[in-house]
């Protein structure tokens, strides 16, 4: 099965599928077109730089493959938490600790983000505040204590520190040893969420065309300038965009779809299966029980479980993950065996959804965003990957971001560009076995 194939079967059974009812068509794109930008991904991160774009004015055309939240964004585990998918320590080493201190901030400004835009386009995506992160056993707990320490000590960020002899308070689990707990990040429906963006993009006069996949990018091309001077065309199979700039926002998929565009960037991310199961209801009271924060949970491991609470009372969890993008034999059943592991309680309560998606992970797990080089007389095109996973909240940001950079305020944008990507090591052929050993290595320290 390819990688399409099976993407499209993993979505079949997903329960925000089955909760976020969608409305509203957006037609594919027929004939030629301009814009001042073009967005290639109907995404978290294209939809942001859509609403960011026309806020300043900047007219927005937004070509997906699919159907909006066709991807990671439609299917994720919905947790919005602070930081980024890699260590802070990554950061440090590669900008410096002020700069260090700066992402920080920005990723804390990312969740405001998100809460900034239900409340002015009225999205009802089921936010709950707080979020758990939670160690498995002592020496764990000791990692996680010290990290805390240092982000109040270093970055003036206090988390609640939640003893062993307390966390019985915070979750009914026999699993865990102690944790932290942030009320700032929490967790939402993301489909629900990612349909709100659109309809608040088009309701600012963005264009969103679906079911138009990009079969070709030309920059600087004989005959390819805009009203505004140098520009790019995207080719559909129906039609075409000339724009000024243009932001490449579809991550695992462009590499899919359409390889051709951006080779560079699609050797330096590799797709990641990520697979939820989500319980039947349950009684109201008996799942505040589990969790009686309402909380986001995560715990510490490299390769790591996640689960909270939905707003109809059933538990959404997530944790095993495929790297060789080969889905796993009885997934509602595997899944659910960790979940009961998990909560023990839950012995008798079935599964009613299972599903999955792909994430964009970088080799250091930092997100890489730049710019493509540009041709003589083409537009600058700029690109937002690799949030490995923990990108629900940082795509709104990129978002912003970018379109500060198309503005003519980079600084921000530049910070995350100057982060150092590799590729992923074995070439076509040996990177995906290669990574697949790897993570044998950290889930076996997980286990130590």
């Amino acid at each position: 099965m390819s990688f399409l194939q099976a993407d499209e079967a993993l979505n079949r059974d997903s329960y925000y599928e089955a909760t976020a009812p969608r409305s509203e068509a957006h037609p594919a794109l027929q004939g030629d077109t301009e814009a001042d930008v073009a967005i290639v991904g109907g995404g978290l991160a294209g939809l942001s730089a859509a609403i960011e774009l026309a806020d300043r004015g900047f007219s927005v055309v937004l070509l997906e493959a699919q159907r909006i939240g066709h991807g990671a964004s439609g299917r994720n585990g919905g947790q919005a938490i602070h930081g980024l998918a890699c260590d802070q320590d990554e950061i440090e080493r590669q900008l410096g600790l002020d700069e260090a201190r700066r992402v920080w901030s920005m990723s804390i400004e990312a969740l405001d983000l998100v809460r900034a835009r239900c409340a002015r386009f009225a999205i009802d995506c089921d936010w709950q505040d707080g979020y758990l992160g939670l160690a498995v056993n002592a020496r764990k707990a000791r990692a996680l204590q010290a990290w805390r320490d240092r982000m109040d000590r270093v970055y003036g960020d206090p988390m609640a520190w939640i003893a062993p002899q307390d966390l019985p308070g915070w979750i009914a689990s026999p699993r865990y040893h102690s944790g932290i707990h942030d009320p700032r990040s929490g967790h939402l429906h993301p489909l629900k969420y990612t349909l709100g963006l659109a309809r608040a993009a088009r309701s600012l006069g963005v264009r969103i065309h679906e079911q138009s996949a990009v079969t070709a990018l030309v920059q600087g091309a004989s005959g390819v300038s805009g009203p505004s001077g140098p520009a790019t065309l995207l080719r559909t199979r129906l039609g075409s965009v000339r724009a000024r700039q243009v932001l490449l926002a579809g991550n695992v998929y462009l590499r899919e779809l359409a390889p051709q565009i951006a080779p560079g960037l699609s050797a330096r991310i590799m797709p990641v299966g990520t697979y939820i199961v989500c319980s039947a209801p349950l009684a109201p009271a008996a799942c505040d029980a589990l969790i009686p924060s309402r909380s986001a949970v995560c715990d510490t491991n490299f390769v790591l479980d996640y689960f909270r609470p939905t707003a109809d009372h059933r538990l959404l969890f997530g944790g095993r993950v495929s790297y060789s993008t080969v889905t796993p034999a009885n997934l509602a059943g595997v899944m659910r065996q960790r979940m009961v592991e998990t909560f023990p309680q839950l012995a008798a309560t079935p599964v009613e959804h299972a599903w999955g998606g792909f994430v964009d992970i970088s080799m250091n797990r930092a997100p890489d965003f730049g710019r493509l080089p540009a041709a003589q007389g083409s537009g600058h095109v700029y690109y937002l990957q690799g949030f490995s996973g923990h990108g629900l909240a940082l795509t709104g940001l990129a978002g912003k971001l970018v379109a500060e950079a198309m503005a003519g305020d980079a600084s921000r944008f530049d910070v995350f560009a100057r982060l150092k990507h590799r590729k992923f090591p074995g070439g076509r052929l040996l990177r995906t076995p290669a990574l697949v050993l790897g993570m044998a290595y950290y889930r076996l320290r997980d286990a130590l």
